[in-house]
């Protein structure tokens, strides 16, 4: 089964951490990619950058709008992901619980079922 385990950034709460808090979150993240690459589970991983750049695109009347993203009035916003393949729930929210932000008090990680995925590589080739 395959899972995203997102990660949900809130700079308010980022910002009020130590360095030395901030520093142990992000250097595990490389032990859990360690511990996801072992098991086989791990399918991929991204981090985004800061939001300060992001933008939304939308569509009206058939001409493209570009508004400050992500989203309006938002505290928080969608920081990374780890899609991962494992054989159940429980072992997706066992994952989950391992990613560092998941200690973070007023952090979390949303887990959600992946029902559809393609790797559209197949369609470069002729």
């Amino acid at each position: 089964m395959k899972f995203m385990l997102i990660m949900h950034m809130n700079p308010l709460i980022w910002d009020a951490l130590t360095d030395a808090e901030r520093q142990e979150v992000m250097s595990g993240h490389g032990a859990f990619m360690d511990t996801i690459e072992k098991s086989g589970e791990m399918l991929g991983t991204a981090a985004l950058a800061d939001i300060s750049d992001s933008v939304v695109v939308g569509v009206r009347n058939g001409v493209r709008t570009v508004t400050d993203g992500p989203y309006l009035e938002a505290k928080e916003y969608l920081g990374g992901y780890y899609l991962v393949d494992c054989e159940s729930r429980e072992r997706a929210l066992e994952l989950a619980a391992m990613i560092p932000d998941a200690a973070v008090e007023g952090l979390g990680i949303e887990v959600r079922q992946v029902v559809f995925s393609s790797d559209r590589a197949d369609l470069d080739t002729p």
